[in-house]
């Protein structure tokens, strides 16, 4: 069940952007001037990415700067939380 809960959240929001970029690729290219930033959103900061695309189309004012900040959160939570679950695994202090 972890590995399944582990694998949801690394897919989850690089899933959701694919899926919205086939069926709304118009809306996809207006939030974008170029093709390497979504590139780059869609591979390290997926959750950034989708809170950005949900907000950005009105302007980025107020209480969407808190959305985009719990994006950044959550794509530092994906990355560093399995750092702290380390000292679970038997071994798991040893690993470099």
């Amino acid at each position: 069940m972890c590995c399944f809960f582990t694998a949801l959240i690394f897919a989850g929001p690089r899933l959701a952007i694919l899926v919205w970029w086939v069926y709304s690729p118009v809306y996809i290219y207006s939030l974008f001037d170029t093709w390497i930033w979504p590139l780059l959103g869609f591979i390290f900061l997926p959750w950034s990415t989708l809170n950005y695309m949900i907000v950005a189309p009105g302007g980025i004012i107020g209480f969407d700067w808190i959305i985009l900040g719990l994006g950044i959160f959550a794509d530092m939570a994906t990355y560093f939380g399995g750092y702290r679950e380390r000292a679970r695994v038997p071994y798991g202090d040893q690993i470099p």
